[in-house]
């Protein structure tokens, strides 16, 4: 689990984990868990020496979020403002190309699929040629391509909580190993 040095205010300084963050703010102190929404353990001290006690507090909820709750997932959700096609996100076209060595034109859709861990893949559905292009071939193209984007987002999201939990699991083995847990 990726984890980052913070020194406070009072000058203690501490590991903490991605999605924990500190809250300094007049007569707030204490950290500050967002993940699967938002809650702040509170310090109960001005001067930060509840700082360690909250923040242990915080990162075992963080630790228990993470085995309940799917990670968050990065993939865009929605189009851009930019996208004039009105096809879903992931998908572009339709895509008209020419073969070498044919008289006729194709058409498909592409169909982003992304990938865990590694660079997303793009994928054609093909719709037809110019002779065989209809609106229900183009419907039909669409529906599957998505299905394909759809099963490759579930794909996406449960590679993303399985490497999530695995990294919380070994975060929670070193906490226990050192006595902070």
């Amino acid at each position: 689990m990726k984890t980052r040095t913070v020194t406070i205010f009072s000058g203690h300084v501490f590991e903490v984990p991605q999605s924990i963050q500190r809250i300094d703010h007049r007569a707030t102190h204490g950290w500050q868990l967002r993940y699967g929404g938002t809650k702040l353990f509170s310090d109960h001290t001005n001067d930060g020496s509840g700082a360690a006690e909250s923040l242990r507090l915080a990162t075992r909820e963080l630790l228990k979020r993470i085995a309940e709750l799917p990670a968050p997932s990065l993939l865009q959700r929605g189009p851009s403002v930019n996208k004039r096609s009105g096809l879903p996100v992931g998908i572009s076209g339709p895509i008209v190309r020419q073969r070498r060595g044919s008289d006729l034109r194709d058409c498909s859709l592409a169909v982003l699929i992304p990938r865990f861990g590694t660079t997303p893949q793009r994928k054609s559905v093909y719709i037809g040629t110019e002779n065989t292009y209809t609106q229900k071939r183009f419907k039909e193209a669409l529906k599957e391509a998505v299905l394909l984007r759809q099963q490759a987002v579930e794909a996406y999201e449960a590679a993303a909580t399985k490497a999530r939990r695995t990294e919380a699991r070994a975060y929670r083995q070193k906490l226990k190993a050192a006595g902070a847990l």
